[in-house]
């Protein structure tokens, strides 16, 4: 008996969902390997500078507070953080004194935290190492700019995709 064009149609989806499953499983894989690769980079350039008071997730919170001055609330939302972590590791920080802080004047609830010198110093490390890594990563790597473009815009709706499934409850 033949299929008819609809019944085709659906099987050929299904066939395309199953095979879309281990592409997707590898894909997870990968983001979850490269954060923990990128903690490992960063906490070789730590021991290169002789930094062992700071782990590699503490260091990756100063270059990513920079020059700003914000919350722990405003880390967590740009995404790099989990609420505990955040506010673990800017206590850390704080005693270690790379971080400073002080109550904001308008909400007493609320701390904001800037680097001081001795985080601006390790800040500056970690964008030193990753200008060296742009400066490589065409010729070591093998990773043009477009490809890091595409790599990008397909993680950017990863990403997108995630938080609708979380939003819209899909």
């Amino acid at each position: 008996m033949a299929m008819t064009t609809t019944q085709a149609s659906m099987a050929a989806a299904t066939e395309e969902q199953a095979a879309s499953k281990p592409a997707y499983l590898e894909a997870l894989t990968y983001v979850e390997r490269l954060h923990r690769r990128l903690l490992d980079v960063i906490k070789d350039e730590l021991d290169r500078i002789g930094c062992s008071e700071i782990n590699s997730v503490q260091a990756l919170l100063l270059f990513n507070i920079g020059d700003a001055e914000m919350t722990a609330g405003e880390l967590r939302t740009r995404g790099h953080y989990l609420g505990s972590n955040v506010s673990y590791n800017l206590k850390k920080l704080v005693e270690a004194g790379y971080i400073s802080h002080q109550r904001s004047r308008l909400d007493r609830r609320s701390v904001r935290v800037r680097l001081t010198d001795k985080g601006r110093a390790i800040c500056k490390s970690i964008d030193e190492l990753y200008n060296k890594h742009c400066r490589s990563v065409a010729e070591v790597g093998d990773i043009s700019i477009d490809e890091l473009k595409l790599i990008n815009a397909t993680l950017h709706k990863l990403e997108r995709f995630w938080t609708d499934q979380i939003r819209y409850r899909l």
